[in-house]
Order: C-alpha cells, then structure tokens, then sequence
C-alpha cells in the first residue's frame, strides 16, 4: 500500500470533520479530489500480470491477495491533482448557470486552500 502523503491525510482528517458536521458540499468536494486521487495511484490494467493458475484464471488467493498494486504519489503530484480538480470547477463555473457557478467557484475556493 502506498504511503499517504501530508496533503493526502489532511484532505482525509477533513473529509471526515466535514462529515462529523455535515457539511454536504465540503463531503462531496473532498471526495472528489480523493478519488481523483486515488485513480491516480492506479496501476494501469496492461501493467497487472494476470496468470491462468489456478480454477479461475487470474484468480489469487491468500492473505492480500486482493490488493491491487498502487503507485506512490510524491506530494507534489498530489498537489498537481488538486490543482487540476480546482481548475476544472472553474472551467465548469464559466459555463453553467448563475447558481450553479456559486457552488462550482465555492468547491473551488476550498481547494485551492490546500494548495
């Protein structure tokens, strides 16, 4: 399992604050950049070695035999994910309507405090 990184914790330990006090656009915000996170520490489905061992091909078995490979992401390329993730709402925000824009620009403005 790969390492977290100090934006990745902090992102977490407030996802879950937000959720204590449920804040609906904070816990939708900060699960979408974690998840956008976590997608980017996927191996690539090429990059998995499958093997026809076994009843069922590709099947593992054992303790951990479940975990996919991930990749360890540096906190600058963590914090290059949240950027992108703050640049897409204001992208979003340019082109929906008014009220919606306000939600976009707000999720936003509590990425861009992280980085």
């Amino acid at each position: 399992m790969p390492e977290q990184t100090r934006l990745t914790e902090r992102l977490r330990a407030d996802l879950t604050a937000a959720l204590r006090r449920r804040d609906r656009p904070a816990v939708s915000t900060l699960r979408s950049v974690l998840a956008t996170i976590a997608n980017a520490e996927a191996v690539p489905v090429e990059d998995v070695r499958v093997t026809g061992e076994g009843p069922v091909a590709g099947a593992v078995s054992g303790l951990g035999a479940a975990e996919a490979p991930r990749r360890d992401l540096s906190e600058d390329d963590v914090r290059a994910l949240v950027a992108g993730d703050r640049d897409e709402l204001l992208a979003a925000a340019a082109v929906v309507p008014p009220e919606r824009a306000d939600e976009l620009r707000a999720a936003a403005d509590l990425l861009a405090a992280y980085l």
